[in-house]
């Protein structure tokens, strides 16, 4: 999934046209404090220097924009620092859910799974983002799943995984289930024409 985070890969990311609020990377530091620290924090900036983009976490600006590329090279600094696996990475996303304060302005315990599938989450996803759409496709309460489609949008397979976390957190924060899963079946970087998430829960 790293495939080499050089100079060369930061410069194409870069290169991708959008822009994303500052409160992604500010969800990033969070967790980077919590599990490793002032320190292990220090240690993403140095690498995102080291890049050419730097990220300073504490001057970004909740809802200011920034370019979507330094989305995926946060998420990709935090990965090589700390030799992170798919599932943390996945982790990073839902606990992204449980600290965000966009999520929580949009995403109340008491709004029904059917209101929030169909018009929470892609309100949600245009307030973060200014490429990209999230398209609800298929909400089944009785058979307990949902399955939601990301259009014109394709950024780094990490970002894939991060979705399948922030998906699940988004979720559970209205569907009462103790186990909760998300997972992207559908991916550009697949040879597919979009992404697209099935979340299940029991």
């Amino acid at each position: 999934m790293l495939q080499g985070l050089t100079k060369e890969v930061a410069q194409k990311l870069m290169e991708i046209k959008g822009e994303v609020r500052g409160v992604v990377f500010k969800t990033d530091a969070e967790y980077v404090l919590k599990e490793k620290g002032e320190e292990g924090l220090k240690k993403v900036e140095e690498e995102l220097e080291k890049l050419g983009y730097p990220i300073k976490y504490k001057e970004i600006k909740v809802m200011g924009f920034y370019p979507v590329g330094l989305r995926a090279l946060s998420l990709l600094a935090i990965k090589k620092v700390f030799d992170f696996d798919e599932e943390k990475i996945r982790e990073i996303g839902f606990f992204a859910t449980k600290v965000s304060l966009i999520v929580k302005l949009f995403i109340r315990s008491f709004l029904s799974v059917e209101r929030v599938f169909f018009k929470e989450a892609p309100r949600l996803w245009k307030k973060h983002w200014n490429v990209g759409e999230l398209i609800p496709v298929e909400l089944d309460e009785a058979k307990k799943y949902g399955i939601l489609r990301l259009k014109n949008f394709s950024l780094h397979p990490i970002f894939c995984c991060f979705l399948e976390g922030y998906f699940a957190g988004v979720a559970q924060m209205v569907i009462k289930s103790p186990q909760i899963t998300c997972q992207e079946t559908k991916c550009t970087f697949r040879g597919d024409e979009y992404h697209e998430y099935l979340i299940k829960w029991k």
